[in-house]
């Protein structure tokens, strides 16, 4: 089979490409899938350079994320054919991931695609849709039911999709992003503004600020962030996903105390199976929004290294799907 790989060689460098190597085998309580789609992520392209911090195995097979059908199973959950899909937990990480054709994983790893998506659609969403679903449903089980919405790094997968997911809902979204060329494209999805990232990623000594938004959908961390939980209205929240700007976060307890903020972490890694079938069953139902191919860049297995790229000079836009 076909797979992109990551190696590291004598003198710990690294280098990564295409390559052909055996279909793995399975064991007890595991399935064996016939990829048919993968995504890329940012954790991807970490994974790609050697990122410690990711990816400590090699060589390696990168892609947090695959969806396809069921080749062979030695599982009791699971039959040959169904279509099923895989996000998180350590694929991609330190074991093989999504970006061959066929892909090895634990019976645990494995959701169904739920009726009303298919395999594309649902790695069009892929852990960056995930990760907004369960932002989202966090507003919403926080009593956050409408008003004026935040989401920072917006041009990213997981603050495109939560652009269009909350606009689908009603709500006001506002979008923080470093691309000013972008601003028509974040509007399409559903922004009833734009600030650019220059504007507001300004440090400044005040404790606190106006109340301005009812929620904040925050994807990049650092100061941003900390800037954000200023002006969350009264009973607001926060959710909190990313590190691309930063993973320090300099603030104080004002907003928590003064205004009863409340900041929520969101894991797409480890969260449990149930958590993560409920939130692919929001993305094919109400949260299932029209504008995924505006989204979407489609490539191939050749192609991944070039996106890599891309990614981490912060020039990628929406998302990219990997067909197999």
């Amino acid at each position: 089979m076909k797979a992109f790989i990551v190696e590291k060689n004598d003198n710990k460098e690294f280098s990564a490409g295409l390559q052909d190597i055996e279909i793995p085998k399975i064991e007890e309580n595991e399935v064996l899938i016939k990829a048919t789609y993968s995504s890329l992520n940012y954790k991807d392209a970490l994974s790609s350079i050697g990122n410690p911090g990711v990816t400590r195995v090699f060589p390696h097979i990168t892609g947090i994320d695959v969806a396809g059908t069921i080749e062979e199973s030695k599982s009791d959950l699971f039959k040959t054919g169904d279509k099923v899909l895989v996000t998180g937990y350590d694929l991609g990480m330190n074991t093989n991931g999504g970006h061959s054709e066929y892909v090895k994983v634990p019976e645990s790893w494995v959701v169904k695609i739920p009726s009303g998506l298919s395999d594309k659609e649902i790695m069009t969403y892929g852990t960056a849709g995930l990760t907004a679903a369960l932002s989202v449903n966090e507003l919403l089980n926080n009593g956050i039911k409408a008003g004026e919405v935040l989401v920072t790094g917006a041009t990213g997968g997981v603050g495109s999709l939560a652009v269009a997911i909350l606009s689908k809902l009603g709500f006001n979204v506002t979008a923080i992003s470093g691309k000013e060329e972008k601003i028509d494209f974040l509007k399409s999805l559903g922004a009833k503004e734009v600030i650019l990232r220059k504007e507001f990623d300004i440090e400044n000594k005040r404790p606190m600020g106006s109340e301005k938004y009812d929620a904040v959908i925050d994807t990049v961390g650092g100061n941003i962030l900390a800037e954000a939980l200023k002006i969350i209205k009264y009973d607001g929240v926060a959710t909190c996903c990313g590190l691309t700007s930063s993973f320090e976060l300099n603030t104080n307890v004002f907003p928590f105390i003064l205004r009863g903020v409340r900041l929520i972490g969101i894991d797409s890694v480890e969260c449990k199976l149930d958590k993560k079938a409920a939130a692919w069953e929001k993305l094919a139902n109400e949260f299932n929004v029209d504008v995924l191919d505006d989204l979407t860049i489609e490539i191939n297995l050749e192609e991944i290294q070039e996106a890599y790229n891309n990614l981490l000079s912060g020039k990628s836009v929406g998302r990219y799907l990997v067909k197999l």
